[in-house]
């Protein structure tokens, strides 16, 4: 086996070409499962796949938001490659060496997080033994990892965008424009013990119109992968490309929704607009979730955000006196009352254990982040993951921690630090994070019910907006108030019955709620309020006793070969989103 290489497709040098180019067959695919048990291959159940569950709701018992994302990169590449190429997403480890001895591959491309190195190495170790012969391929935030070519049996490790990479490897044109493949985005949703199906129509697309951070926090493993600050690829450069995505993807999944998979989708303002302006000539009304920081939201109106569509928004809340540029100027505590006052859901993120955290002001800290009752609130310890400028800087203080003390698994930001914290000692972290999602939980009470207070003061404050765009958006996000969140708010007064507090609150919610919509609302709080109370109770002895939850396996391909049991993956383009398209026949 020949030495293994690590390059970058934007870094301009001599890339390796394989001798099949474009006949080479591929197979993309996850690291193998579970996700959410402890394994020997470093999986543990304290950092499942289920990302809200994880760091969002995570100590909100029957009330956490749970649900799977599919893993978007491999899937974009697929879709951007003309060489036949099979996709694996979340398979067991069995289905995997089951794909290995049954289907012959000249490349196999792993994509991985640090934490799954062990099961990165033993996928390796697996093609080695049963497809000798095939390229293996590394990418992912797992690249960061300096000597991640000395841990793994690899031919190929790839740091940053790997569609380029991928047609310069295959001997492909890169100069074509980028397909966007068709995908939801949550799979298997379920709060409260009620699953919540993919139904067409109300279930929300992903879209990605560029990948990497230009924000450069230091401790952004996003920016580093991607080459540092400013640094960024973008697959839609102008408003006109990526609406002729956005409307590929509602016609082909109905979607009224679009999750943004970008760090900072408003920074680029000119193409943002531009969307808005084709948006108001066809009258399309669409809702948008997306990433973005205070400094770049305060360069937008509300009334521009509301023609816009935003309804969802993921914002760092680092801490009061932030070093982040990202927040400077900013209050951020009167920017999130004026969204929630104008329907804008808020997810805030919180950073636990920055440089002047220290066990007697730590309190204080959780008390600041949980003082802006987000409707969601990460939390996150402050992690120096290999590859970033934070890891840097702490190794060569010394102050990174040896693997024998913790391992590469265990950085994940959930449990313990992997550094010397100058005030924060002997594990008390760990309290810490926890402390801080308890008390988010206990001041502020369920996010499913924020999130209806907050979809209910946008109801009530634009129900008659001017504009016929906005008021049909929010008729349709608020559909739901009059039935599931009727029922929903009877649930879980139900549930805290001996709150005195909760019960209040939760009383004058719902006695709003019916005085808004009447019948239907008492209808639902009644019948369906008891239905989602049992299916809670459930829920709750369900998890009481250990239960965890696993995504389905996913196996798709770009071609279409008789006898294959892979599905077609889909895709639109910008230059003719009119169409649909999807594997082509071999």
């Amino acid at each position: 086996m020949t030495a293994t290489t690590v390059s970058r497709a934007d870094a301009g040098t001599t890339q390796p070409v394989h001798p099949l180019g474009s006949r080479a067959r591929v197979l993309l695919t996850s690291v193998f499962g579970p996700y959410a048990q402890d394994d020997e291959f470093g999986s543990s159940r304290i950092n499942p796949m289920e990302l809200y569950h994880n760091q969002v709701t995570r100590t909100q018992g029957p009330f956490s938001l749970r649900m799977f994302h599919r893993s978007w990169g491999i899937m974009m590449i697929q879709c951007n490659i003309e060489a036949h190429c099979n996709l694996l997403d979340f398979p067991t480890r069995e289905r995997f060496i089951r794909e290995l001895k049954t289907v012959p591959y000249d490349v196999i491309g792993i994509s991985s997080i640090l934490v799954n190195v062990l099961k990165v190495k033993e996928m390796c170790r697996l093609i080695r033994r049963h497809q000798p012969s095939a390229q293996i391929v590394i990418g992912g935030h797992i690249a960061n990892l300096e000597d991640l070519h000395e841990r793994v049996m690899a031919d190929h490790i790839v740091q940053g965008e790997g569609v380029e990479w991928f047609r310069r490897y295959l001997g492909e044109d890169t100069g074509r424009p980028y397909r966007h493949p068709v995908v939801y985005s949550p799979v298997d949703m379920r709060s409260m013990g009620v699953r919540v199906p993919n139904k067409p129509g109300e279930t929300a697309a992903t879209v990605i119109p560029s990948v990497g951070c230009p924000m450069g926090c230091n401790f952004c493993s996003t920016s580093a992968m991607f080459g540092g600050k400013g640094k960024f690829n973008t697959f839609y450069e102008t408003g006109d490309e990526l609406y002729e995505i956005l409307l590929g993807l509602a016609r082909e999944t109905q979607a009224r929704s679009f999750f943004v998979m970008d760090e900072n989708f408003l920074l680029n303002r000119k193409r943002a607009l531009r969307v808005l302006e084709l948006m108001e000539r066809d009258r399309q009304s669409w809702s948008f979730y997306l990433f973005a920081s205070a400094n770049v939201l305060r360069r937008y109106s509300i009334d521009e955000l509301l023609r816009i569509g935003i309804s969802w928004i993921w914002i760092g809340l680092e801490g009061e006196g932030s070093q982040y540029g990202k927040l400077r100027g900013a209050n951020t505590r009167e920017m999130v009352g004026e969204f929630q006052a104008n329907g804008i859901r808020v997810l805030g993120s919180t950073i636990i254990g920055l440089e002047d955290h220290a066990p007697d002001t730590i309190d204080a800290a959780i008390d600041y982040a949980v003082s802006h009752a987000t409707d969601f609130h990460q939390f996150m310890l402050y992690t120096p993951l290999p590859g970033t400028a934070l890891h840097k800087g702490l190794r060569e203080q010394g102050l990174i921690m040896e693997e024998a003390e913790v391992g590469l698994p265990e950085i994940h930001g959930q449990a313990r630090f992997n550094y010397r914290h100058p005030h924060i000692r002997d594990g008390l972290e760990t309290d810490m994070l926890i402390r801080a999602f308890n008390r988010d939980f206990e001041v502020n009470g369920p996010s499913v019910v924020r999130i209806v207070e907050t979809t209910l003061k946008g109801w009530l404050r634009h129900k008659h907006h001017p504009d016929e765009r906005v008021r049909d958006r929010f008729h349709w996000e608020s559909k739901e108030l009059a039935t599931t969140w009727s029922a929903v708010v009877s649930a879980t007064r139900r549930y805290y019955r001996k709150d005195a507090a909760m019960s209040k609150r939760l009383r004058s919610l719902q006695e709003t709620l019916r005085t808004e919509f009447g019948w239907k609302s008492k209808l639902a709080s009644g019948l369906g309020g008891m239905f989602v109370y049992l299916a809670m109770k459930r829920e709750a002895s369900r998890l009481k006793r250990g239960a965890t939850s696993e995504p389905p396996t996913f196996y798709e391909s770009n071609y279409q070969q008789a006898g294959s049991a892979a599905e077609p993956c889909r895709w639109v383009e910008a230059d003719s989103a009119n169409a649909s398209h999807s594997a082509c026949v071999l």
